[in-house]
Order: structure tokens, then sequence, then C-alpha cells
């Protein structure tokens, strides 16, 4: 079992939602809003813009300390989704541009449905 974090553009969302239903992937937890930066830094003169969605103004981030609103995703998935999961979020989110995200592939050690008690994979399903 895996756990899944993608940090994707705000305006990705609902094509992200899609793209991982498509792929079998129906569970997720998402963040509402947050905040950070890539190696690269931030001009606040288009900033707006790429908050409204802009990918052209994204690209064109440049020298500056601030941070980037950003969504993060969490998704837990057994061993045979994680390829079909970071395929669907990659597919979705890249431009080819600076800022289109990260996704983080970290070790699941439990899993439990609180409702029920029950552990392990059965929980995903």
């Amino acid at each position: 079992m895996k756990e899944i974090m993608a940090i994707i553009r705000m305006n990705r969302m609902n094509e992200t939602k899609l793209a991982l239903a498509q792929a079998g992937i129906g569970a997720i937890t998402a963040t509402g809003r947050v905040m950070g930066r890539g190696k690269g830094l931030v001009d606040f003169k288009v900033l707006k813009a790429a908050e409204e969605g802009n990918e052209y103004a994204v690209s064109l981030l440049g020298d500056g300390p601030r941070l980037i609103p950003k969504r993060m995703l969490m998704i837990a998935v057994s061993d045979d989704k994680v390829q079909d999961a970071v395929a669907a979020i990659v597919k979705t989110n890249q431009t080819g541009k600076p800022g289109d995200g990260k996704i983080f592939v970290l070790p699941c050690l439990d899993s439990y449905r609180v409702r029920t008690g029950e552990h392990g994979d059965k929980v995903l399903q």
C-alpha cells in the first residue's frame, strides 16, 4: 500500500479528479489551498494572472520570495494502482511549463476503516 501526495495547480483539480476516477481511483483527500514554490522565484507582477489560472503567466513567474497557491492531494492506493494514479495525475497536469507540480509516492504501513475497524488493503476497496 502506498500514499501518493500530489501538489498541483489550483485550476487543474476538477480534471485531476475525473482522470483519477477514470483510472479506477475514486477516493482522494484534497486540501483547499496550500502555499509553496519550487526552485524558481516568484514575480508578483504576474502572480495575480497565475492565480486566475493563466498558464502563460505561471510560466513567466520570476524573481521574488513569495509562495504560490496550489492544491495538495493525498491518495492511498494498493501497490498495483500506483502507476495508474501517477500516470493520471501527470497526464492531466503536465503542461511542460514551470509550476506543473510534484508527486511523491510514500510507503503506507496500514490503514483502518473507523466505522468497522477493518484494516489493510481491503479498506481501500
